[in-house]
């Protein structure tokens, strides 16, 4: 479903095999989040969907851990912004902003997807949905 969907958008994008039960395992495990369903599945298809140039639309399951671990930790570091594991990230814009779902109470309560700009520490809801996302940032209707 999602590499039909994704080519019925362009078909320049490229797909890695399937992640393994045991990526997708880890993610629970090591950031304790659980996530969506429509990113497990799209997941299940492919461990990262790449455009022209190397460019990451969505990031592998280890990108996942690694980047979310960085950025949850941050703050320990950086007194002037705001906590950000409060999102779980799954993409970046290639400028430092990310991409991600916004966390509260411990887990993901909907599809929204939000940006968070690296430069002012802003956080702004960009799409109402996986299939909004990588619509939006495919074709360019997405900028930042």
């Amino acid at each position: 479903m999602w590499k039909d969907y994704i080519n019925s958008i362009s078909k320049e994008c490229q797909f890695k095999a399937p992640a393994t039960a045991t990526a997708l395992l880890s993610i629970k495990t090591e950031l304790n989040i659980k996530l969506p369903k429509k990113l497990t599945d799209l997941y299940n298809e492919t461990n990262g969907v790449y455009g022209n140039y190397g460019i990451s639309f969505i990031w592998p399951t280890e990108q996942v851990i690694k980047e979310n671990i960085f950025f949850w930790t941050i703050n320990e570091h950086r007194d002037s912004m705001e906590l950000l594991d409060t999102f779980l990230f799954f993409s970046d814009a290639g400028n430092g902003d990310l991409f991600g779902y916004s966390i509260k109470n411990g887990s993901i309560q909907n599809e929204d997807i939000y940006v968070w700009n690296h430069e002012d520490d802003s956080r702004s809801l960009i799409a109402s949905s996986l299939e909004e996302f990588l619509r939006g940032w495919i074709i360019g209707e997405i900028s930042i």
